[in-house]
């Protein structure tokens, strides 16, 4: 699971999450990539199990890149517990997303193939997303 090795405080507010992705969304690396529409905080459970989908259709060939780290620790109190004595201890991590970022890129598999693992992988994540091509990018 993805998570920080290391932060500079355990814990963090909630915070506000506002316009359109400023960096993170354009292609860096492969040919093909999905793109978010929504904005969500996605959990590194949810990351790795969309990289799982896409390693699998893919058959381990052509590589991935996962352009969004889960770095902000979302708190959570025990079941059961009264209001009040302060805030809960951290349960896991999130990524902040906002409209317009790439989540996955691909690169050395054929467009048919690409574009259906990176539609498995979006299954499993909760934000609508669309998938996208390089602009440069020709059938061989």
């Amino acid at each position: 699971m993805l998570q920080p090795k290391k932060t500079k405080y355990r814990k963090q507010q909630k915070g506000k999450m506002k316009g359109n992705a400023g960096r993170g969304h354009e292609l860096a690396f492969g040919s093909f990539g999905i793109k978010t529409l929504e904005q969500a905080w996605i959990t590194g459970r949810q990351i790795e199990a969309a990289r799982q989908a896409i390693t699998r259709h893919m058959k381990r060939e052509g590589q991935i890149w996962i352009r969004i780290f889960p770095d902000k620790p979302v708190t959570k109190k025990p079941a059961e517990v009264r209001m009040g004595k302060g805030k809960g201890a951290p349960e896991y991590f999130v990524a902040r997303i906002t409209p317009g970022r790439i989540l996955f890129e691909a690169e050395g598999v054929p467009i048919e193939v690409a574009k259906e693992a990176l539609r498995l992988g979006a299954q499993k994540l909760p934000v609508a997303t669309k998938f996208i091509a390089r602009r440069d990018y020709v059938e061989e």
